[in-house]
Order: structure tokens, then sequence, then C-alpha cells
């Protein structure tokens, strides 16, 4: 899949913005804060309805205006589509595919397949499992929709119980209500922690090959699904734990306690790893997100790369770059000597200042 234009009206710091793109690669550079970011993030949150920030729709409306419009077209194989996007300040986002209108957001999620790269993810294996669990979240609603499902039905459950729990010390009675809601949570949550194994296994001969050759062949990396609670043993977990769950009004039995390990010749480098195994296997996971996209729906994702050159040493910028050549990729960076060194094609060149967008003469380089 690849995406044609993106159009922006008062989004973040543009006014309005028509951008045509090529199939190819997609540099955009300027000095900071000029307003890179965010075109990838408008990509990302038209083809997907979030922010890769986690940022509210009124946080990405230019400032002083009320609403914000994205209009995206993408085309799939040969089929063309038109994402439109309808941003307000105090009410639910709307959203058109091929104009019309859909009533879910999540009707969005599995159209395009997106991966957004930032120099915060070099740091998700060293940060908290939110981070990790995220990252397992969104790969499988893009790729999923019954996991999209479960998952979408397992917050909002999780929410309810989560509320109940709250209320609990004012009105004792609504404990009863717990039941129901943990049959629900297992129903629900069971679904979740089997797709998310089974995504740990594709993923594991993927990012194990990526890794030796980032690594020179020195190293092995490994990815466990770890759970803190088996499937078989959900139920009564969530039972043994309601008193401490009363006591702390919160729900501390599910998945969305889960995490992911990351092990090298069977250290775990989120405590023990250096570094520079902590970001060389971040950035194998990322590598290895885009071939399971491949493998898994026959397309190429859109790859969203955001600054991350400049957090990478000159083997695993080299390995980076030659590794997504013959994918649709968007860049943002301060300048473009590190593109011009390794003889990299740029299809499309692009100067951001100060919200505004000029596109200058391509570089040549290898296919």
């Amino acid at each position: 899949m690849i995406v044609e234009s993106i159009k922006l009206n008062h989004f973040r710091n543009y006014d309005n913005l028509d951008l045509k793109l090529d199939k190819g690669t997609n540099l955009f550079y300027g000095d900071n804060a000029q307003g890179k970011t965010n075109i990838l993030e408008s990509v990302y949150l038209c083809g997907t309805a979030r922010s890769h920030k986690g940022s509210k729709d009124r946080e990405v409306i230019h400032f002083g205006e009320e609403e914000s419009h994205i209009c995206m077209k993408m085309k799939k194989g040969e089929i063309p589509y038109r994402i439109d996007m309808h941003l307000q300040k105090n009410r639910a986002k709307g959203i058109a595919i091929n104009k019309m209108p859909v009533r879910k957001a999540s009707e969005l999620i599995g159209l395009g397949n997106f991966v957004f790269f930032s120099p915060e993810d070099l740091n998700i294996i060293k940060n908290g499992p939110s981070e990790r669990r995220r990252f397992l979240d969104m790969e499988l609603c893009q790729l999923d929709k019954i996991y999209l499902y479960h998952l979408s039905n397992y917050n909002k459950i999780l929410n309810q119980r989560n509320k109940i729990l709250k209320d609990s010390s004012f009105y004792p009675e609504i404990n009863s209500m717990l039941d129901v809601y943990d049959e629900q949570l297992v129903n629900y949550g069971k679904v979740l922690i089997d797709r998310r194994k089974n995504f740990v296994e594709e993923l594991n001969p993927i990012i194990r090959e990526i890794h030796c050759s980032l690594s020179g062949k020195k190293e092995n990396l490994t990815v466990e699904y770890e759970e803190r609670t088996e499937t078989e043993n959900f139920e009564k977990k969530l039972k043994e734990n309601r008193e401490r769950d009363i006591r702390t009004k919160l729900t501390n039995t599910g998945p969305h306690r889960d995490d992911l390990c990351f092990l090298i010749d069977e250290i775990d480098i989120r405590k023990y790893g250096s570094q520079g195994q902590q970001r060389t296997a971040a950035l194998s996971l990322k590598l290895a997100e885009i071939e399971i996209v491949k493998r898994k729906i026959k397309e190429t994702p859109v790859l969203l790369l955001d600054d991350v050159l400049s957090e990478l040493d000159s083997n695993r910028q080299r390995y980076l770059l030659e590794s997504i050549h013959d994918i649709q990729t968007l860049i943002t960076c301060t300048g473009i000597d590190d593109f011009v060194s390794y003889n990299f094609k740029i299809n499309r060149l692009f100067e951001v200042i100060e919200g505004k967008v000029k596109e200058k003469r391509t570089l040549g380089g290898f296919q």
C-alpha cells in the first residue's frame, strides 16, 4: 500500500497543507520545532485513528481554531481509498471512508498498515511494560480485527469494573456485580492472551535473524510473552485478588498487566542489558514489525521514520536504510548529510520551515 497525498487544515502548526507523496522515500528536513513530526503524526492519525503520541483530538487542533481536517488518499493494491477525518475540541472525531461516514473509529483500523518509529521507540526495551503492551496492541489491532474487537470490549469492561471498585467504598453492595464483570473480563482477556502469544511466536524467528545481523552474529535475541496469570487460572486469580482489588480500587489481574521479555543469551536485557543492546533490540523489533506485516497481509506497510538516524551509530544507520529502500517511507531529519554519505535514494525532498513545506531537488542513490 502507499499514501498518495495528505491534506491538512488547522492541524498542529499547519493552517493549510497539500502534499503529494512518492511511493518511495519522502524526506522532510529542517530545524527542530518546525512541524516535520506533525506531518508524520497526521498520516498515522488518519490511518489508525490514534496519535502515536497518545494526544487527544483537541491537542492537535491549531491554536485558536475550533476544528481540524485531514484528508488522506491511499492505494491498497489497485484499490484507491480516501479517508477524511474531522477533529473537534469537544466532540468525537468524524471519519469518512470514500466519502461514506463510519460509525466507529475502529472501522478504520486495518484498512492500511503503518509503522511509526521515533527516538522514543529506541527506549521501548528499558522503559515500563505499558509501552511494550502498547506496541503489541497497536500492531495486532492493525493485523487482526478479532483482536481489535476483543481489546475494545476488554478495555470497556475493565474500566467499568474499576469504577465499581472505586465506588465500593461508598456503596459496598455494588461489589455483588463483580462476578458478572469478572466473567466477561475472562472471556475477552483469554483471546487477547492467546493472540499475543501467537504473535510472539511469529515474531521470534524474524527478530532473531535481524538482531543476529545487527550484532555481527555475536548475540541471540529471544522475545517471551510474560503472562502474569495463565489463562486457565484467570478467573480463579480474579476471585483470589478481589479483596486486594477492592483495597487498591484497581483490577490487578489480567492481560493489561502482562509484558514482553527480551533475552540475549538468557539474560533479561530490560534490567541487565547495556544501552547499546537495548537500542539494537528495539531497532530489531521495529524492523521485524515491518516484515510481519509483509508476510501476514502480503502488503508493505507505510513506514514513518521520525528523526531516528541521529540516535543511531553509523552501522545501525546503514542497516536501517538498506532495510527500508523497497517500501514507502516518510522520514524526518534535521539535515541530509547522512543520506548523501550513504548514497541513499530520495524520491521527494521537502524543506520544512515554520509550518511551510517547500519541495527541493531530489537526490540520486542506490535502488
